[in-house]
């Protein structure tokens, strides 16, 4: 299955977001904690190294992902030019009022009033980035929602004197060029219901558990701690409609609930701090790329990035 999902509103989001980027002076790009490269845009990459913009990464919904994956993920990003990062969660006003400061040590030429500092938000959809600018303005200004492209057109609002920022709509790419991004995307509610098979999707999200959460989701499931021994990405979801008395009419397991139910427990944090990907599992999906035929079952894995990552 190959998720693909690119609403005509994007083509026109983009064009004015490359006129915008002309007239800040910093880019806070909005990731997912649990999948940060799965879901950067390789567009808002691509447009701030042409107008050659720092970046402040977020990693935001921290809360849900496993805290040492993520800091993993802070020194890879790091280590990029132009680059710093830092890992929130929205929920959390206190951490989110250093993002201004942060901001300026990225741009120090606008560190006075007479050149107050300009900010963009961008990101993909549903990441929290309308909601992480009503946190940072103090105020609900920006429409916020359970569903990706909530957002459809451009917001700019004075902070302060010194500080302005611009909440963008969430932006996809034309193609997931690796169908593990697409799943990973899906997994996390970043695509619109219209583009994936949860049944597909919930396979694929119970697969990467069983081998690297298998304690985790026998927690929330009951299922046997040695689950992950006589179990598969297929097996679970129906184990997980017959643990919950999911049926359809006439007895059968409804397979197709239990997916929603997977789905819908990891998206709301309730299956524990997951994260999809680490920078080890992504350096081997990359290497694997080329001669990739097939979506690979993921790697047994603690979660924890390999030492020569």
């Amino acid at each position: 299955m190959a998720i693909q999902w690119y609403p005509g509103h994007m083509t026109s989001a983009r064009k004015k977001a490359a006129e915008t980027m002309a007239s800040i002076d910093v880019v806070i790009e909005v990731v997912d904690a649990r999948l940060p490269e799965a879901s950067t845009n390789p567009v808002v990459r691509e447009l701030r190294l042409h107008r050659q913009r720092p970046c402040l990464k977020v990693l935001n919904k921290a809360d849900l992902a496993d805290p040492q994956v993520t800091q993993a993920w802070i020194a890879y990003y790091n280590r990029q030019e132009g680059v710093r990062a830092v890992a929130l969660s929205c929920k959390k006003p206190g951490e989110v009022a250093r993002l201004p400061g942060l901001c300026e040590a990225l741009a120090p030429h606008r560190s006075e009033n007479t050149k107050p500092l300009r900010m963009m938000i961008m990101g993909i959809p549903n990441v929290g980035k309308s909601t992480l600018m009503n946190v940072v303005l103090k105020r609900k200004l920006a429409k916020v929602g359970d569903e990706p492209a909530v957002t459809r057109a451009q917001q700019t609002s004075l902070l302060d004197v010194r500080h302005s920022i611009t909440d963008t709509p969430g932006l996809l790419w034309p193609k997931i060029e690796y169908p593990s991004d697409g799943l990973m995307l899906a997994a996390s509610h970043a695509v619109g219901r219209n583009a994936m098979i949860d049944e597909e999707v919930a396979t694929f999200l119970s697969g990467l558990l069983l081998a690297r959460y298998p304690a985790l989701l026998a927690k929330r499931y009951g299922f046997p701690v040695d689950a992950s021994e006589h179990l598969d990405a297929v097996t679970v979801i129906a184990e997980i409609a017959r643990r919950r008395g999911l049926r359809v009419r006439g007895g059968e397991a409804d397979l197709e609930r239990a997916a929603k139910t997977l789905l819908q427990d990891y998206r709301d944090g309730l299956l524990g701090r997951i994260s999809l990907e680490t920078p080890a599992t992504r350096s081997a999906m990359l290497a694997a790329a080329p001669a990739q035929t097939a979506i690979p079952q993921p790697a047994p894995d603690n979660g924890l990035p390999a030492a020569s990552a």
